[in-house]
């Protein structure tokens, strides 16, 4: 069954969706380095990685599903944030931008009936969960520690000991 029109042009703004998070990523990456927090600025480039991992799950299933993959433009990320939380909470707030996304696309895939997408998106749904709860946890954490240099120097050390493939 071929992918309706809606279908394949949902799927194909998320992989412009998850291109443009791991080019904001690499922008908080850098905003963090220059601050000197080289830890955080490591677990944004690993948010990057991940974000880009994400686009090609999107483009290898619609070029399984014989679908016209089209890259959309990506914006120019932010650049300029007051403060470490301020760069945590853009981060949440991307990620809950792709969660609705994804939430959209389950919804289209639904009213066409399109069960071979489900597998894929079931994935997304969970990944996405998993996503908010980590970043609102060093929200929490940045909230606890405000004003606290060695507390975030300990948290910066922390995030920067991610290694890929875990979390």
């Amino acid at each position: 069954m071929a992918l309706t029109q809606e279908l394949e042009g949902a799927l194909n703004a998320q992989v412009t969706l998850e291109l443009e998070s791991a080019h904001q990523y690499l922008a908080l990456s850098a905003w963090l380095e220059c601050e000197g927090l080289p830890g955080m600025a490591h677990w944004m480039r690993m948010q990057s990685g991940e974000e880009n991992e994400h686009a090609m799950k999107f483009f290898e299933f619609l070029v399984d599903r014989n679908a016209t993959v089209k890259l959309g433009p990506l914006p120019q990320p932010v650049l300029e944030f007051n403060s470490v939380i301020d760069v945590f909470r853009a981060s949440l707030a991307a990620e809950q931008r792709v969660t609705e996304a994804i939430n959209t696309i389950y919804a289209i895939a639904t009213d066409a009936r399109d069960f071979a997408s489900y597998p894929l998106l079931d994935w997304f749904v969970n990944e996405q969960v998993e996503e908010e709860a980590t970043v609102q946890q060093i929200i929490d954490d940045l909230e606890r520690i405000e004003g606290n240099g060695y507390a975030l120097l300990m948290l910066d050390r922390e995030l920067g000991a991610r290694q890929e493939g875990a979390e």
